[in-house]
């Protein structure tokens, strides 16, 4: 085959593959420009804490929390904390437990709440957090109390005692009713729950920022995996950090969904410092 067949060859070969491409998600940045995974890694380096914001059904979202975990590992910084969401505080023991070796996972999973899709989505971080010896925070408030506040606000949690208030952030906590992010909240809820339902948000949020800085020092990052809308804007977790402790490099990783992903619709763009799109079709997790 001569040298311009084989150009020919390649050329066809690569254009087909270009043509025939179709990405499975696509990254933008704060301004809504197409970015690259590199990109992003490469921004994370100097971060304090990374706040992972996804769907919680998406597993592009999911494969990218552990690609960017183990990358930050590998690449960047030993010196990790991961923390997430899914796991309540008040199975942190357990949880630790776990960690040491003490027993498996069909241990571990019938000992605390774990998500419906836990073992696809969340054990694998949780596994790389024991493969590496790190420590691994369940930073959320037990749901029990954050129902506590759906359903009487904030005041009902003056009734929990001493052993109870270990798991929330301390009383009373900061809250901005105004943000827009609680705002739309009610606004999307239609009225059904009244002022109490972003306040349940607003006290999830708070406990998680709490237990981030709990276990948190200077030198290390911290990478919490929790559902975007607690980080959208940088509201929720990423306010509550900033309140407590200001002067955080805090870099905040969004999800969102769209029908096509070549350009980020303009209500998406802002969302975080880096976006990740998926298309409205790909599979869901559970």
């Amino acid at each position: 085959m001569s040298l311009k067949q084989i150009f020919i060859v390649l050329f066809v070969v690569f254009s087909f593959g270009f043509l025939s491409d179709k990405p499975a998600y696509q990254l933008f940045d704060e301004k809504g420009k197409k970015t690259s995974y590199k990109k992003m890694l490469k921004e994370v380096e100097g971060a304090d804490i990374i706040l992972f914001g996804e769907l919680h059904n998406n597993p592009i979202n999911h494969w990218l929390q552990y690609e960017l975990t183990k990358d930050v590992f590998e690449q960047i910084n030993e010196s990790m904390v991961l923390g997430a969401e899914m796991f309540e505080a008040d199975n942190q023991n357990t949880l630790n437990e776990y960690l040491s070796g003490k027993f498996d996972y069909k241990t571990l999973k019938t000992e605390i709440k774990v998500w419906p899709n836990n073992t696809t989505d969340y054990q694998p971080l949780v596994d790389y957090a024991l493969k590496h010896q790190l420590t691994f925070v369940a930073t959320n408030i037990p749901r029990r109390y954050a129902n506590l506040v759906y359903k009487l606000g904030f005041g009902a949690l003056n009734s929990i005692n001493d052993e109870g208030r270990k798991f929330i952030a301390p009383l009373p906590i900061a809250y901005d009713k105004e943000l827009p992010g609680y705002k739309k909240i009610v606004e999307m809820s239609g009225g059904h729950g009244g002022e109490n339902l972003p306040k349940a948000q607003a006290i999830k949020d708070a406990t998680m920022a709490h237990f981030i800085l709990k276990n948190w020092r200077k030198g290390q990052i911290f990478i919490h995996y929790n559902g975007t809308y607690h980080s959208n804007n940088f509201e929720g977790i990423s306010w509550y950090l900033n309140n407590e402790k200001a002067g955080l490099k805090i870099v905040t990783i969004g999800a969102v969904e769209q029908d096509k992903i070549d350009s980020l619709a303009e209500e998406n763009i802002g969302i975080a410092n880096f976006t990740i799109c998926t298309p409205t079709t790909m599979t869901k997790t559970h």
